[in-house]
């Protein structure tokens, strides 16, 4: 992916957290190209090694923490690793998350509390750990991933709609209360993604069907935009969650 000039990335330090969707290389692979160092954190079993060695391939330097990224002390430990072998943090991802397609009803209080502890504690973990870092420094990027169910419900994904909920509304308010202090606080809602190849069979999907533009995307048509929102260049943007979904909010 050709890098315009003023999303330079060289000399910047990231950190990606990881799950087990398969994204973290591509969004890691993405700052790389772009010119930053990456550490990926993540617990294990998860994709954070993969995303490490995209990174490496890249010729950039990677470094890898297992984190439980719901522990308050592994997160601070997390991000004490990244400023003594980075030197410091100019950007965070906060990619992981966890997923649950069940009914209401139906749901647990322990796979409520992990989905929302994964998918929204762990963000408040990572956003106050690195942003006490970045105040301190004088300015960074953060870049929330969240999804469509950010902004709309979906049956049988009560709690994955609630934390998604939580996540576009802490980058809102995030980025107003730390606005002054030179930290870019967005957000990247994503669509149906695959990091598979397509096929004729995923043509003819009734969810492809749904999507104005006949496709689930892949996590490289996030590249650009994370780039972007990592980068000087959007110093004027604060606060949004900018959507990627083929169409699919656009769709009454």
């Amino acid at each position: 992916m050709p890098i315009p000039t003023e999303w330079n990335l060289t000399g910047r330090k990231a950190i990606v957290t990881a799950d087990r969707r398969g994204w973290t290389p591509y969004l890691a692979s993405a700052l790389a190209e772009a010119g930053a160092d990456v550490l990926v954190a993540g617990a294990e079993g998860s994709d954070m090694a993969d995303a490490a060695a995209a990174v490496r391939g890249l010729g950039r330097r990677s470094v890898v923490v297992a984190t439980d990224l719901t522990d308050a002390a592994s997160v601070e430990s997390m991000v004490d690793v990244a400023v003594r072998e980075l030197g410091r943090v100019d950007v965070l991802v906060n990619n992981a998350r966890a997923e649950l397609g069940k009914r209401f009803e139906r749901v647990t209080e322990n796979e409520w509390d992990v989905v929302m502890g994964f998918s929204v504690r762990s963000m408040f973990l990572t956003c106050r750990a690195v942003g006490r870092r970045m105040l301190e420094q004088g300015g960074g990027r953060i870049v929330n991933m969240s999804s469509g169910l950010a902004v709309r419900g979906l049956w049988n994904s009560v709690a994955a709609c609630a934390a998604q909920g939580a996540v576009h509304q802490l980058t809102s308010a995030l980025a107003l209360e730390w606005a002054l202090s030179g930290i870019r606080v967005n957000g990247i809602g994503a669509g149906w993604l695959t990091t598979q190849e397509p096929s004729e069979e995923d043509a003819r999907e009734l969810l492809v069907r749904y999507i104005p533009l006949r496709r689930k995307g892949h996590p490289n048509d996030l590249a650009a935009l994370l780039v972007y929102l990592s980068s000087e260049a959007c110093d004027f943007v604060t606060g949004q969650t900018i959507f990627i979904d083929g169409g699919a909010l656009a769709h009454a």
